[in-house]
């Protein structure tokens, strides 16, 4: 979709072209949450003031090797610190406080504000990454007014969600109202008897609203989502006709999902048990808070639930998105302690996949069955709704605010397109909306909406530890390795610049019909070149008879070089590491090996020996003068004209090979 600055009298440029107003403005700065699902983590500031609402973490896709958690880029925050006065958070699922712990490690955050259930899943987290001491937490009530810097008065509003204890946010500033809805949908039955609280939300729209940040995640579903209540009668319907165990597997943070389930055990005359450790913290935490009311014996320990008859146990576990330590996972490969499948279990997946596990879940479930369970999963079986808004929902908060401005995020490219669209046609003008990426500046004063000069966002992807920062280098080298393997290369090399010793190669997880003999003799002439080359760049002088080697620019150029040729000749790039081995000065160099001569002196003996036959191949011999006699006097009657003629052919031959297997000096320097 394509915006089009406004006219001179709203004084709107939406065209990414940044204000040019000295007028004081409200700067809005998402650094995840727009184009993907996840991350979402969103920057307010006026002044001096930095607010910062949620801070989440996504999954990581299929190729990002040994990556287990992505993070937004936050080298904005760390060079702005000071000004951070505090945190909003809207509710309590991974996508949107999952970073926060992390975050801390790095930046301060003096105070962050949230609702009861996420504040007591982030204590958690923070105690794990050892940080629980870094900040301090404060919970609020629906309707509570906080106050953060100077600037920023946030109202809580309640909505509905997936999970208990979600809100929307009215965040009151110099410029003007802005409502930020967070995760929603409009539920008029929800499981825990918490009411979207409309009336204040409309209240809002009454004043005016200057800007609506609205949750886009459903944007291309028609109509309204359905109730979290629908989905009752017909996981009921599969408990009560279930003739064995029922294995059920949610998001363990979706608490009014994991209500019900309880809900249905207790009804149905079954144990449960939990399995996972997300699972076990959340339900220990949402009973803590009342959100789950149940008796203790209710639940019975992993070990002893063996011991139950199977037609009165329900275990409830991690695992619907295929995440390969997650309980299920572990049962469906054969790996858990306690648990292994049976022929009589019906395992439902109350969930749906999030883009980017698809695969995994697939696999997942058709591993289930290969053990013979009944697995019940899909749409068509009504045992899963999204806890986000579709098209109507969304229809209904933009009647229910009347934004003059409006921003669609949380949701990828096509969502947020989406929602645009219906927000035009609920009479928002196109020159009023903004499609942003991450790391864009939404400029907001009381007439007008810009984008402003864009600044550093991107991702950070950290590994099984949450600690080791994996960079774009890295993830390189992992997917090498992952497609075409790798090959490590040992040179010895004496100071004064010469091989020493004939390269060692090692091959590993590389597909290739090319001997080891061919793969040492490329390694081979790789090293001369380099050392014939770029000697003069790699090694200089620094005091009477004392040399100072890059022995590292010597590594990557020789790691370039052997990496264009592996490309050239067999259309694989593996990662190449090269080590160097340095040697004394005054070591006997290599001579080059004795059984494949270099490219340059083979060359220039088939020559000689084209010219001494006089004709044939232009093959070399080992003793062309006793070949000339065993041929007779044929070669001295050899015509002058055809010696010279075969010599340029010859020649262009060997031009040629050195273009096609060799390196030209033109090549640019890995060093440079």
């Amino acid at each position: 979709m394509t915006f089009s600055s406004n006219n001179s009298n709203s004084s709107i440029s939406s065209s990414g072209v940044a204000s040019k107003t000295k007028e004081p403005c409200l700067r809005v700065i998402p650094l995840g949450g727009l184009h993907e699902i996840g991350k979402n983590t969103c920057v307010f500031e006026y002044g001096n003031d930095i607010m910062l609402v949620d801070a989440g973490l996504a999954f990581p896709d299929d190729g990002m090797h040994g990556v287990n958690v992505v993070m937004p880029d936050t080298t904005y925050l760390r060079e702005n610190q000071k000004k951070i006065r505090g945190m909003i958070v809207t509710h309590g699922h991974e996508d949107h406080i999952g970073g926060i712990s992390h975050h801390l490690k790095h930046f301060n955050i003096p105070i962050i504000y949230g609702p009861p259930l996420a504040m007591s899943m982030l204590k958690g987290k923070m105690e794990d990454a050892g940080v629980n001491n870094c900040t301090t937490i404060q919970t609020v009530v629906p309707r509570e007014v906080v106050k953060v810097g100077q600037h920023f008065s946030v109202e809580y509003i309640r909505n509905t969600h997936s999970i208990s204890d979600s809100f929307s946010l009215a965040i009151t500033t110099p410029v003007g109202v802005v409502i930020f809805t967070g995760d929603f949908k409009f539920d008029h039955t929800p499981p825990d008897g918490e009411y979207f609280d409309i009336q204040r939300i409309a209240h809002y729209g009454e004043k005016g609203v200057l800007c609506l940040f609205s949750d886009s995640t459903n944007a291309e579903v028609p109509g309204f989502t359905p109730s979290e209540r629908a989905v009752f009668p017909n996981l009921d319907r599969h408990i009560a006709s279930a003739e064995g165990r029922v294995i059920v597997t949610t998001f363990a943070s979706s608490t009014h999902r994991v209500a019900m389930l309880i809900e249905l055990a207790m009804k149905n005359g079954r144990k449960v048990g939990l399995m996972g450790r997300s699972m076990l913290n959340v339900v220990a935490k949402a009973r803590e808070l009342g959100y789950l009311r149940c008796p203790d014996d209710l639940f019975v320990p992993i070990k002893q639930i063996r011991d139950l008859p199977d037609r009165e146990t329900l275990l409830l576990m991690t695992g619907s998105q295929g995440e390969p330590m997650a309980a299920l996972s572990r049962i469906s490969r054969g790996e858990h302690q306690h648990v292994q499948v049976k022929s009589t279990d019906k395992i439902i997946f109350s969930a749906s996949p999030i883009p980017g596990n698809t695969i995994s879940v697939v696999n997942t479930i058709d591993r289930l069955m290969k053990l013979g369970a009944h697995v019940v999963y899909g749409k068509s079986e009504g045992i899963h709704v999204s806890g986000h808004g579709c098209q109507e929902d969304q229809k209904l908060m933009l009647a229910l605010t009347k934004p003059k401005f409006f921003v669609p995020v949380h949701g990828e490219h096509r969502m947020l397109i989406c929602h645009s669209k219906s927000a035009q046609s609920m009479g928002v003008p196109s020159d009023n909306i903004l499609i942003l990426e991450n790391g864009d500046v939404v400029q907001l004063t009381p007439d007008s909406i810009s984008r402003g000069e864009s600044v550093t966002a991107g991702i950070e992807l950290l590994d099984a530890s949450r600690e080791g920062i994996v960079d774009t280098r890295v993830l390189k080298e992992r997917q090498q390795l992952a497609e075409d393997g790798v090959i490590t290369v040992l040179a010895a090399v004496s100071t004064d610049g010469v091989m020493v010793a004939p390269p060692r190669v090692n091959l590993r997880g590389v597909v290739t019909s090319v001997e080891a003999k061919k793969m040492s003799l490329w390694t081979e002439r790789e090293i001369v070149w380099v050392l014939e080359n770029r000697w003069k760049q790699l090694a200089r002088q620094t005091g009477g008879t004392s040399i100072e080697v890059d022995w590292m620019g010597l590594q990557r150029e020789v790691e370039v070089g052997l990496a264009r040729r592996m490309r050239r000749e067999l259309q694989v790039e593996p990662l190449i590491l090269c080590l160097v081995q340095p040697a004394p000065g005054g070591t006997p160099a290599y001579k080059g090996r004795t059984d494949v001569e270099p490219e340059s002196s083979r060359l220039k003996v088939r020559q000689k020996d084209a010219v001494s036959a006089g004709g044939g191949n232009g093959s070399s011999s080992a003793n062309p003068i006793k070949k000339a006699e065993s041929l007779g006097d044929q070669s001295s009657r050899s015509d002058k004209s055809s010696q010279s003629n075969l010599l340029r052919s010859n020649e262009a031959e060997a031009k040629e090979t050195e273009i096609s297997q060799g390196r030209t000096r033109r090549r640019r320097s890995a060093v440079a």
